[in-house]
């Protein structure tokens, strides 16, 4: 089985059900407040953990009893986290998470420690980075340090996955001609080309993104699977897949980037690891909060493996 590094985030998550999402100027009440661990490397990596991968995380908490949680949910999972560091006079990342009846959520995130994992991390771990062969790399850490450990994971010939949230326009050009797959949402497509209407032309827009540089381009469309466009030009939708009524959608597309690198790992080809990450993400949005909604690897793969 290959090595999986995930190199991102870490948050509490504080989880405020309500019955609707606010808008501008509006004051909800909140059903009730949860205490989850997140962040969408740290879910990445728990849940490719859990599903039976070896996996090493590479990130930063603060010395508090968030970080101390975040750390022992993620060890509890089989993850190796001694890259990560626990820092003095730095909070842990939070994310404030408001989940509506339809289990779709609205986040915002105050990063802490994340904003430390710098350039020199990668350095201080190039050894980790090495023995490793699948990277995956998110949005919610400094943006210089997703683009120097992606060339630096690309120039040791690793495969480099990007799960591109949260979104921004104009990521640096040479960004995408490290990635070796990219897996925005519809939302993210979007915003990655500067087009709102991206959807409407799936399959021209993520051609877009090859242009960029990318080899593989996967986007997650919800209630109605994903597609891919692969490095060949071939192209496969996939139907989602339904283990029930969604009620959150927190670390789906966490869980369905983490999926895609555990198939990876044991081997399988890029369409039998996107059947994968979408049975593990239809799973995921049936159940509550972050990384308590990730389901086993015996519940995935059944008790014979």
């Amino acid at each position: 089985m290959k090595k999986i590094l995930v190199i991102g985030s870490l948050n509490m998550d504080f989880v405020l059900e309500v019955d609707h999402i606010p808008v501008v100027g509006e004051t909800v009440l909140s059903k009730s407040l949860q205490f989850v661990p997140g962040g969408k490397g740290a879910n990445q990596a728990f849940c490719a953990g859990k599903l039976g991968g070896k996996v090493s995380m590479l990130g930063a908490v603060g010395k508090d009893q968030h970080g101390d949680a975040l750390l022992r949910g993620l060890s509890g999972a089989g993850v190796n986290i001694s890259p990560i560091r626990q820092l003095s006079g730095k909070n842990t990342g939070v994310a404030l998470i408001g989940v509506n009846a339809q289990g779709n959520n609205s986040i915002i995130i105050s990063q802490g420690a994340n904003l430390e994992v710098t350039p020199r991390a990668i350095d201080e771990n190039i050894a980790l980075l090495t023995e490793s062969d699948i990277v995956v790399f998110q949005l919610e850490i400094p943006l210089e340090t997703v683009l120097y450990g992606a060339k630096k994971a690309k120039e040791l010939g690793k495969t480099v996955i990007l799960d591109p949230a949260p979104a921004v326009e104009n990521l640096p050009k040479e960004l995408f001609s490290c990635l070796d797959i990219i897996k925005p949402n519809e939302i993210e497509l979007g915003t990655l080309l500067g087009d709102p209407n991206a959807k409407e032309s799936l399959s021209d827009s993520c051609r877009r993104l090859k242009e960029l540089g990318v080899k593989n381009v996967i986007v997650t469309l919800g209630e109605e699977g994903a597609f891919l466009l692969e490095e060949s030009g071939g192209e496969t939708r996939f139907p989602a897949v339904s283990f029930g009524p969604a009620v959150d959608t927190t670390a789906a597309g966490d869980s369905f980037t983490a999926a895609l690198a555990l198939g990876l790992s044991q081997g399988m080809n890029l369409k039998e690891s996107v059947s994968l990450s979408i049975r593990v993400g239809g799973m995921v949005v049936t159940r509550k909060g972050a990384q308590t909604s990730i389901p086993s690897r015996e519940e995935v793969f059944g008790p014979s493996l």
